[in-house]
């Protein structure tokens, strides 16, 4: 039995032994990011973009995979498939890891099965009239609401999507009524937003500034807590009198439940260190994001917490994927 159990124990530290070299030898081959989006998005560019800064750091190449689908829980799910090691990644963000879990019917839970590694970069949104309404500030828009509930519309790019949450969250707050008019995509919605067929819609700051550069949209107010440096002079729309109002996309590098700590940690000190280079933060800048950065504790705070805000937003405002 004595031989036994000595045995047992030397098994057990020759185990921990090899797991911890294992560690300190991480990375030791390339490493696999995966963006769960199609190329071309803000997912993928962001990607491309940490992955290329990224492999010299830690001296192995950090390959972006495209792996599409269900609004980014395919990607998701490959990652919380894969062997907590280190070695596959993935760039989450608000969509698959805050929204879907309210939304659809998941093979995973993130909150249970993807651990929050290092915030890489928010993205704003703005709010958009078509040029003929009558209102150039929030207030005046959400007057013309009050007083012909279910008249105005907007547009999004489909029942859940970040656009549609993000009016459902101003509606609620705001107590006022319009018209949810759900698109495959926000660019068929801004076309009809720039004919007129639409009312406004919320876009992100990047892909609206060339319409409110050529004067085919109108601006009203942004959604992130602070002024937009894109658009310096719109306010915010808690800035316009509706209190409490803070809505923005955010991306950020995730990895299956059990990766060690080490990795974690040396994971989130690089990532971190490069969103502190000027250079790097100007990659970031003109791809018409801002760079976040912050400790792996306060990242996993902030996804609960947001998760939590349209989870309660979902069902005050009874959405469901199904229509």
């Amino acid at each position: 039995m004595t031989t036994r159990r000595l045995a047992l124990g030397l098994t057990a530290a020759a185990s921990l032994a090899t797991a911890a070299r294992a560690q300190a030898d991480w990375p030791n081959r390339s490493i696999r990011l995966i963006s769960p989006f199609p190329p071309g998005g803000a997912a993928d560019l962001l990607a491309r973009v940490l992955a290329e800064e990224l492999s010299p750091v830690l001296r192995q190449t950090v390959v972006v995979e495209n792996r599409t689908g269900a609004g980014g829980s395919v990607g998701t799910e490959a990652a919380v498939r894969s062997a907590p090691d280190g070695y596959t990644l993935v760039m989450g963000s608000a969509g698959p890891l805050a929204i879907n879990p309210s939304l659809l019917r998941l093979s995973y839970d993130p909150a249970r099965d993807l651990v929050p590694i290092a915030p890489v970069a928010a993205v704003a949104s703005v709010l958009v009239v078509h040029p003929s309404v009558n209102a150039r500030t929030l207030p005046e828009l959400l007057a013309l609401a009050r007083a012909e509930p279910g008249k105005l519309n907007y547009g999004s790019a489909g029942i859940g999507s970040a656009q549609h949450l993000f009016m459902e969250l101003l509606k609620q707050l705001a107590n006022v009524d319009i018209t949810h008019v759900p698109y495959r995509g926000t660019g068929p919605a801004m076309v009809d937003t720039v004919g007129g067929r639409l009312t406004m819609m919320f876009d992100t700051t990047p892909t609206a500034l060339p319409h409110i550069r050529d004067g085919r949209v109108r601006t009203i107010a942004v959604s992130s807590a602070r002024r937009d440096p894109a658009l310096p002079d719109i306010p915010t729309i808690a800035e316009t009198g509706v209190a409490g109002y803070e809505a923005i996309g955010w991306y950020g590098v995730f990895g299956p439940t059990g990766i060690p700590a080490p990795v974690i940690e040396r994971l989130n000190r690089e990532i971190t260190g490069l969103l502190s280079r000027p250079e790097f933060r100007a990659k970031l800048t003109a791809q018409g994001v801002e760079a976040m950065g912050g400790t792996a504790a306060e990242f996993t705070a902030m996804v609960a917490e947001d998760r939590q805000r349209w989870a309660e937003v979902i069902r005050r405002g009874n959405i469901r994927v199904d229509g």
